[in-house]
């Protein structure tokens, strides 16, 4: 482990535009795959007739290794920058992006949008941007990808930045706050070293980009929320919740309460990696103690906090929400299972209050009779048991969650506002 500041990466875009290619290369360039993987992959890209391919090779290569549970050398999505440490949120699927953007751990603090030169703004492009915005993302550093493809040709980069402008104007993302760059991914032009082909270019590279991104406070002032994944029972000790700090601190002669399970005490010890430790801070996963918790008093899904500013437990909330795919169509009265940070419950959508443009996050109708994939909404949701999440405009870390039914994620959404229990 390093002691660098450590940001969580998104790379979004549309399918083909490279950013596999983009990541492998990323990854090549800081020195996190070694030199035989790409080599090996060469020759298997060569032998089926992809040469160059290789970078993108070693993506799918991991992401199909994930896919069979094989363990991979955690480096393979990590990679160093002189200034960070960065964890890349792996975006293959625009399902799957959504899914790990909304479980917290992996919330991103910035993403790469990667638009290919040739292609220009694409549909995936348009809905990853929108859901880049409802999530949260802040900065956004735009590759213009595949130059290599249109010859270096300044004219038509300065044709894609100017949709990718237009797009980002649309959906409110300050474009002050993004920054473009003509790059390929395939060749490495622009991603670690300035390059010769585009001599019309003389801003940053992706990785300049990367180390001038915004150092992100841990949300250490955050008032406390841990949410609860386990509770164990270890003799000699008792009651032992386990969860990761989420946002504030927790130190051992805290007074805490649990919620929705509504239980308190004092924090007599906390564990961290089989050490006691006297506080805990955001990202900390950790084992602890409480005084007068019973193993049964507690469960998974239950969030600590201060006892005098515990967590808020909504008796109905309103979201904004994306549906991302929904075979029918989604009417009031629908009751998927909500997945907000360990949390599982039913939650009935009691109303649907307004339906919003993706592309430009305009209000297209008011209380309109159903939504669809594609569509986003601001919803008002009643959990079917008590739930504890968060406003996400207070703390992001608990006000985001999918949305599942028939076994995929069908919606994703951040909470607005709370209606307190």
């Amino acid at each position: 482990m390093t002691d660098k500041p450590h940001q969580n990466l998104a790379i979004i875009g549309h399918v083909d535009h490279g950013k596999s290619t983009l990541v492998g290369r990323l990854l090549f360039e800081t020195g996190s795959i070694p030199e035989h993987v790409i080599e090996q992959h060469r020759e298997e890209a060569e032998e089926k007739g992809k040469g160059g391919f290789e970078f993108a090779y070693v993506m799918d290569n991991l992401a199909e290794e994930r896919e069979r549970g094989l363990t991979i050398d955690i480096a393979h999505q990590e990679f160093e920058t002189d200034v960070y440490y960065f964890t890349v949120v792996d975006t293959p699927g625009h399902r799957d992006f959504v899914k790990n953007m909304i479980t917290g751990a992996s919330q991103a603090d910035n993403a790469v949008l990667v638009v290919a030169a040739d292609d220009g703004v694409a549909p995936q492009t348009q809905e990853h941007v929108f859901l880049a915005r409802t999530l949260g993302i802040n900065e956004l550093i735009v590759g213009v990808n595949k130059m290599d493809v249109v010859d270096y040709d300044e004219d038509r980069y300065r044709e894609v930045v100017e949709e990718v402008k237009a797009l980002l104007d649309q959906v409110r993302f300050d474009t002050e706050d993004a920054s473009f760059i003509p790059i390929s991914a395939f060749e490495g032009d622009n991603v670690a070293a300035p390059s010769d082909n585009t001599p019309w270019y003389d801003g940053p590279t992706i990785l300049d980009s990367l180390n001038d991104l915004p150092e992100t406070e841990p949300p250490t002032d955050a008032p406390l929320r841990l949410p609860i994944q386990d509770v164990y029972t270890i003799s000699g000790i008792g009651t032992v919740p386990v969860g990761r700090v989420e946002t504030g601190v927790m130190e051992t002669g805290d007074t805490v309460s649990f919620q929705p399970s509504d239980v308190g005490g004092e924090v007599k010890t906390i564990e961290m990696h089989h050490e006691e430790i006297p506080r805990a801070e955001p990202g900390d996963n950790v084992g602890f103690n409480v005084r007068g918790i019973g193993k049964d008093d507690i469960r998974r899904g239950d969030v600590c906090g201060p006892a005098d500013d515990p967590p808020t437990v909504a008796r109905t909330f309103q979201a904004q929400i994306v549906v991302m795919q929904h075979p029918s169509v989604i009417t009031a009265g629908y009751t998927p299972v909500f997945h907000a940070h360990t949390a599982q419950v039913a939650c009935t959508l009691e109303a649907i209050d307004q339906k919003i443009d993706p592309s430009s996050g305009e209000v297209e109708e008011e209380n309109p009779d159903f939504i669809q994939s594609g569509d986003a909404a601001v919803v008002t949701v009643r959990p079917q048991k008590p739930l504890s999440v968060e406003p996400s405009s207070e703390i992001p870390e608990l006000g985001s969650f999918a949305i599942r039914d028939m076994g995929q994620t069908v919606a994703a959404g951040r909470v607005l506002s709370i209606d307190e229990a």
